[in-house]
């Protein structure tokens, strides 16, 4: 998961809240990027190094189209959400970028306020488009469309797995867990690596955020903290590029919280369980840097994470043969989450045309290999996943990345509505009282969470 590209999506995350629940240096005229520049404008959070690592994608692009000049500005900020109000305040000021990289968090909040859909220029370029979209699972485009409408062509993804420290397993006599192991397999495997295991040692380490924390055991329970509809359109799409697949609507829409029902008080007592037994962390809030120190020096046995790991660990100087990758377990089905990244054009644009010239690139065979030339992130097309994990440079069960699409048509996007970061927020707040006060706070704590979700999803 590309924190860059995956995480962007955060960026969006505070629509509904922007103004009020963060605050930012103002941008003057002379602090805002692009001014005064005729080039194509891609806007990235990050900092001036990783838009100079986006100059070997620049310079491919304009081989193919050298009369379309592009820039690449880095827009940085104390957060996504502060970067979002920086976007805000570049189209307030006349200025705005052309693109925006934008991940699966900030997917709605953009089609809402600032996107152009791009459906027009897919059906144009059907044709030509048609090889891409063989290569792609439909479950990550769905997550690019809108109330009927798509936004985003995905350039990378990452779902969320299971990594395991292999020593760990080997010690506790543990064989690799079956795919389609169970819950109550998970414990066994969690308890056992505990006993085995000398000194400070977590079977299962987790952090406090939406992405690979409490929605996988949400989600294998057929279940989530909101509920979940499927706008109505999109059929013009499905006809054209999935005509096997059965029509998957125009897109989610997820409207009202759902922390009460049955299934979801199921899955907190699971968690509760595994923290109160000391199997589990209590859950971090963060990114994970941590995660990966202690998982590489063996002090962490089982983790949920994606793709994006595989560079991380290696950097930590983690061999591949020292840890692999598996399936979330079984609860009720086996659904996972997953999110992606692409690139949206704005409707502020006045370079649509050459906008979407780029997006195409981004996507095609070449642009995507440029963009990613080593292992921290997944990558939409089946077909280059295999360059980029195989001949020792992934785990030995690195097609768990793509294969977690592809076993599992019911995998979708995480829960990212247009309010975003409010709904986070009241999702991060109240995750550990919920899971820490033992057996009786589970459903008095997702009363609580259930308040908190409903007035965030009141914010516009």
């Amino acid at each position: 998961m590309v924190e860059l590209n995956r995480r962007a999506a955060i960026a969006l995350l505070g629509l509904g809240i922007a103004g009020t629940a963060f605050s930012w240096p103002r941008l003057t005229g002379g602090d805002i990027p692009g001014r005064g520049d005729d080039a194509l404008t891609v806007a990235l959070f990050g900092t001036a190094q990783d838009a100079a690592a986006r100059q070997s994608l620049v310079d491919g692009f304009q081989k193919l189209h050298p009369d379309i000049p592009v820039r690449i500005i880095a827009v940085q900020g104390q957060d996504w959400g502060n970067f979002f109000a920086k976007i805000l305040t570049m189209v307030a000021a006349g200025t705005p970028p052309d693109i925006v990289s934008v991940a699966t968090e900030g997917t709605q909040l953009f089609a809402e306020r600032l996107a152009h859909p791009i459906d027009e220029y897919v059906r144009r370029d059907a044709a030509e488009l048609q090889e891409y979209f063989d290569d792609v699972n439909p479950s990550l485009i769905e997550s690019f469309m809108y109330k009927g409408s798509l936004f985003q062509l995905p350039d990378n993804f990452n779902a969320a797995n299971v990594f395991y420290n292999a020593s760990a397993l080997e010690r506790a006599g543990l064989e690799r867990p079956r795919d389609d192991w169970s819950v109550d397999d998970f414990f066994t495997v969690a308890r056992t690596m505990q006993t085995s295991a000398p000194g400070s040692f977590l079977p299962y380490y987790w952090n406090n955020r939406l992405w690979g924390g409490v929605v996988p055991w949400l989600y294998i329970n057929d279940t989530s903290f909101l509920t979940e509809e499927k706008a109505s359109g999109g059929d013009w799409l499905w006809s054209q590029f999935y005509p096997n697949e059965t029509p998957r609507g125009g897109g989610y829409l997820w409207q009202n919280a759902d922390a009460l029902s049955e299934r979801t008080i199921e899955s907190f007592e699971v968690l509760q369980s595994m923290v109160g037994e000391g199997i589990a962390a209590n859950p971090a809030q963060g990114g994970g840097n941590e995660l990966v120190s202690l998982f590489s020096r063996g002090s962490v046995g089982m983790t949920a994470a994606g793709g994006y790991w595989v560079k991380g660990l290696n950097d930590a100087g983690m061999a591949n043969d020292e840890y692999d990758v598996t399936f979330f377990p079984k609860m009720r089905g086996q659904r996972h989450q997953f999110g992606a990244g692409g690139y949206a054009m704005m409707q502020t644009s006045e370079r649509k045309d050459e906008a979407w010239e780029w997006m195409k690139y981004c996507i095609s065979v070449e642009g995507m290999s440029i963009a990613h030339q080593q292992p921290d992130s997944s990558l939409p097309r089946r077909s280059l996943n295999a360059e980029l994990y195989g001949a020792g440079v992934g785990p030995a069960h690195w097609e768990v990345f793509y294969d977690t699409l592809d076993r599992f048509p019911d995998t979708g996007p995480m829960p990212a509505p247009p309010q975003q970061a409010a709904v986070e927020s009241a999702l991060i707040k109240n995750v550990v009282s919920t899971i820490t006060n033992g057996p009786s706070g589970v459903r008095r704590g997702l009363e609580t969470m259930q308040r908190d979700l409903e007035i965030a999803l009141k914010g516009r």
